[in-house]
This record gives structure tokens, C-alpha cells and sequence, in this order.
């Protein structure tokens, strides 16, 4: 149960970022986001952060020798 709410937070914040920068690019209108490097700078970081927590989540545990 822990995994699948780790992964579809992964997920949305993967998702959420990848349309925050691209809003703030001004590549996706209609938003008081568009065209601001406020969101084109915040967008990736969020979306890195979600591809961490998946990358992480995904992995497992790490075997100890």
C-alpha cells in the first residue's frame, strides 16, 4: 500500500512540474502561469523531485552483502 501512494505521488509531481515549466516557457496558455520564469524554473524542480521519489520507490530495498 505504501509503495502505490509513494509511486502515484511520484507520478503526479512528475506530471505537475512538466506542465508548470512548460506553462512558464509559454509553450501551454491559459493560465496566469504563462510566460513567467517563476514557474519555468519551479516546473523542473518539482518534476525532478517527482522522478527521484520514483527512481527511489521503484529501486527496493538494497541487498547488504
Amino acid at each position: 500500500m505504501k509503495k502505490a501512494v509513494l509511486i502515484a505521488l511520484g507520478v503526479l509531481l512528475t506530471v505537475a512540474g512538466v506542465v508548470w515549466a512548460l506553462q512558464g516557457l509559454g509553450y501551454v496558455g491559459g493560465s496566469s502561469m504563462t510566460g513567467k520564469s517563476f514557474w519555468a524554473i519551479v516546473g523542473p524542480l518539482v518534476a525532478a523531485l517527482g522522478v527521484s521519489l520514483l527512481y527511489v520507490t521503484l529501486r527496493g530495498p538494497q541487498q547488504r552483502r
